[in-house]
């Protein structure tokens, strides 16, 4: 159930392209998280705000080509270290290809952050909504099961992050 805020300067990406964009976007996070990107009951769930800013500057003055920012909010635990490289990665290159060739291929333009949410901060439909819940899907509701992936998935998260300088 990722929630998506992705920044698109104005005029950078052709309308179709822009389209395809939001899509692929949508997917890459719902399959990093462990989900089916086809499955209706996720895409229901999985949010993107489009934000289009009329200008980028770079050091003070306008930039000379697009540059974009996505910020990619999910619960803690979704993605571990090599998910959250390979969300960086994909959201990077499919940013890219929308591009379609208009400027130079640089990834240096594209900046992603994959944000973990902490357990118990996650709230939605008035309320929190902790990981296992989320992950009873996973699990075909099986509660203990989810309880033990949620668990599992947030320790490795926390352990991680401990280890960072």
């Amino acid at each position: 159930m990722p929630m998506l805020d992705v920044y698109i300067p104005d005029g950078a990406l052709r309308a179709d392209a822009e389209a395809a964009l939001v899509n692929r976007l949508t997917e890459i996070l719902i399959r990093n998280e462990g989900f089916d990107p086809a499955d209706p009951a996720t895409r229901s769930v999985s949010w993107l705000w489009l934000h289009r800013p009329t200008a980028v500057h770079v050091g003070g003055a306008p930039a000379d080509a697009p540059r974009y920012k996505v910020v990619a909010s999910v619960p803690e635990g979704q993605l571990d270290e090599d998910g959250r490289r390979s969300v960086i990665a994909e959201v990077t290159e499919a940013i890219l290809d929308a591009e379609q060739g208009a400027w130079p291929r640089d990834a240096s333009r594209v900046w992603v952050f994959p944000t973990p949410i902490p357990e118990g901060h996650w709230g939605g439909r008035g309320d929190i909504t902790p990981l296992a819940s989320i992950l009873a899907r996973l699990t075909d509701g099986d509660s203990e099961r989810a309880r033990a992936l949620a668990r599992q998935r947030i320790a490795v998260s926390r352990d991680e992050r401990a280890r960072l300088p």
